[in-house]
């Protein structure tokens, strides 16, 4: 395989956007798709993560695909729900997209970690990301799971290098952190518009 297995959603986020600036709903669900392999590499720690996340993402893509011209920016989802007065409910998309963002945020602040702190071993990059992201947003018992997986986390060295490929990986995990997290920080401040952002698990 050529470059690092972050070479694939490194190149969908040239696309996420239209040329409007509007966030377009295939591309964005595409990158948080390729970033799936990528998790798989973490083990079994993260194996909660990735259920969530794909759980999300095939939400999102299963009303995308009613309507793909409707549904072609990826909060028209949301605003047809807010409309509806169904936004909130456990089984939204609105619902299915502030889970996929704060997944992501989890994933984007690991990574970052890992660039960041190079002597900490892959329990505590997880775990410190998990305190930052979602741990607020989880209950007791939800947090309580995601703190003993994140004991099963692989050695550091080993991660890196199966996901480093034949590419430059430290590049690629900076380029991916300081493209992907803006697109997020956008998603929040839109679900914070509609009062939205703070849904708890």
């Amino acid at each position: 395989m050529e470059g690092t297995v972050f070479a694939p959603a490194l190149e969908g986020m040239k696309h996420v956007k239209s040329e409007q600036g509007e966030i377009l709903t295939k591309p964005f669900l595409e990158v948080c798709k390729q970033i799936l392999p990528v998790i798989d590499h973490l083990g079994s720690a993260m194996s909660l993560v990735k259920t969530d996340v794909g759980g999300n993402i095939t939400r999102l893509e299963n009303k995308y695909l009613s309507h793909p011209a409707e549904f072609e920016k990826l909060y028209s989802m949301v605003q047809v729900e807010v409309a509806a007065k169904k936004a909130k409910g456990s089984s939204s998309c609105t619902n299915g997209l502030l889970w996929l963002t704060r997944a992501m945020d989890f994933i984007v602040e690991l990574f970052r970690n890992l660039m960041e702190h190079e002597d900490w071993a892959m329990s505590q990059v997880c775990t410190e990301a998990y305190n930052k992201t979602l741990k607020k947003y989880h209950g007791w018992l939800a947090s309580s799971t995601f703190t003993v997986a994140m004991k099963l986390a692989p050695d550091t060295k080993k991660f890196i290098e199966v996901v480093g490929g034949k590419g430059d990986i430290k590049s690629d995990i900076n380029k991916f952190c300081a493209t992907f997290k803006p697109i997020l920080q956008e998603n929040h401040k839109f679900l914070a518009g509609h009062g939205l952002d703070d849904m708890k698990a």
